[in-house]
Order: structure tokens, then C-alpha cells, then sequence
């Protein structure tokens, strides 16, 4: 249901800067919208970097753990890979990406002394375990880069949804309401323009009839001032 809006000059001014407002809105969202779809499409190059990097990474990984587990037996390389520390601690910043806030996540930094002694590992094992460090880089850089880019698509699914708004429902509305507004102040003017011509010709008949009148009224006494001058005489 439409708002009723009382046709006045004052609501008329405020439609006015509403429209206005709403234009400017739409502008700026489209501006943050254009600059949001150049990041997504940055961010996608990245991530379809990050994830052949991850495929490369996680190819050479596993084919070293295989090489591990022949050379070294499989008991062998499962029990090291238990001493290893299973937490992992990251560095991640909020980064606010034209009102969009997303993680940054630093590269993990992993500890250069081994949870098992070298003495007993074999050089298979100890180049599987550097690769697998290698393949959770690479899992963390792709986990994070996803992530920006999910959050970037979005934001720009919902600016787009707001220009939609601003464009397809609001400015009609007000651009609505200010033609209804005008229209009604129009007849207004032109009925009292019309009212006032009335008024008008009325006061000038009306001077006229006494103009009239007293013309007539001159005319009647100008006669009977002679006859009274000739009587006198």
C-alpha cells in the first residue's frame, strides 16, 4: 500500500531531498559494487593460484610419503608422524576491504627443530615431513584466499541488492510521490488563478456599474442646475 502524503510545498522539498539522497546512495553503491567485482575477479586469480599450487604441493607430498613408507616401512613413518605437535598457531588480521571485513591470514611458520629425533628417521621420512609442512602452507593459503573470496561475492550480492532496492523501488516511490504532490499543488494554483480572475472581473464590473452610475448621475444633475439658472435670471 502507497504512502499517503499530505500535498503540501514542504513535503514536496522533502521528497525532493529524499530523491536526491537516494540518488547519491545508488551512486556510491555502485562505485563500492564496481571496486568489490575488481577484487572478486583479483581474488579468483589468486585463488586459482593458490589451488594448483595446493594440487602441485599435495601431488609431491604424497608421492613422498609413499617413497617414505617403501624405504622405511609404513610403521616406521606412522609412529614419527604421531610425535609431531598437532597444533598450530596463526597469525590472522581483519583487513577492511571497502566496508567488507575479512581475515588475512599470515603464512604459518613452522619450527625448524623436528618433534623426533633424525637419528632414527630415514631421509625419505624427514623429506615427507618437510613436504607435508609444505601441504598445510599451501591448505592454509587456500582456506584463506576462499574465504576472502566468499565474503567479497557476498558483499557484492548485497550491494547489488540495495541498488536494486534504491533504484527499482525507492526512487519510483519518491519520484511517484513528488508528481502526485505537484499535480495536486498545480490544480491548487490554477483554481485559485481562477478564483482570482472571477474576483477580478467581478471588482471590475462592479467599477464599472459605478463608474456608470455616477457618470449618469452627472449627466441627470447638469441639466437641472441650468434650469435653475435660468429662473433665477
Amino acid at each position: 500500500m502507497a504512502e499517503q502524503i499530505a500535498p503540501t510545498r514542504s513535503n514536496l522539498l522533502q521528497r525532493r531531498d529524499q530523491l536526491n539522497l537516494a540518488n547519491r546512495g545508488a551512486d556510491l553503491l555502485k562505485r563500492k559494487r564496481d571496486a568489490l567485482i575488481g577484487e572478486f575477479f583479483s581474488l579468483v586469480q589468486e585463488s586459482l593460484k593458490a589451488r594448483r599450487a595446493l594440487n602441485s604441493t599435495s601431488r609431491d607430498a604424497y608421492f613422498s610419503l609413499f617413497l617414505a613408507k617403501a624405504w622405511d616401512g609404513p610403521e616406521a613413518v606412522e609412529s614419527l608422524s604421531l610425535a609431531g605437535d598437532k597444533q598450530l598457531e596463526l597469525d590472522i588480521k581483519v583487513q577492511n576491504l571497502f566496508g567488507v571485513k575479512v581475515p588475512q591470514v599470515q603464512p604459518p611458520e613452522f619450527d625448524t627443530k623436528l618433534p623426533f629425533s633424525p637419528v632414527g628417521a630415514g631421509a625419505r621420512t624427514l623429506d615427507a615431513a618437510a613436504q607435508f609442512r609444505a601441504l598445510t602452507a599451501a591448505l592454509i593459503q587456500v582456506a584463506a584466499t576462499e574465504t576472502r573470496l566468499r565474503l567479497v561475492g557476498e558483499e557484492i550480492k548485497k550491494t547489488s541488492r540495495r541498488v536494486n532496492a534504491l533504484e527499482q523501488i525507492v526512487i519510483p516511490g519518491v519520484q511517484a510521490q513528488i508528481r502526485d504532490i505537484r499535480s495536486v499543488l498545480d490544480q491548487r494554483a490554477l483554481e485559485e488563478t481562477t478564483v482570482l480572475k472571477r474576483i477580478k472581473a467581478k471588482l471590475d464590473a462592479r467599477e464599472e456599474a459605478e463608474n456608470a452610475e455616477a457618470a449618469e448621475t452627472a449627466a441627470t444633475a447638469l441639466p437641472q442646475k441650468g434650469s435653475m439658472a435660468a429662473t433665477s435670471a
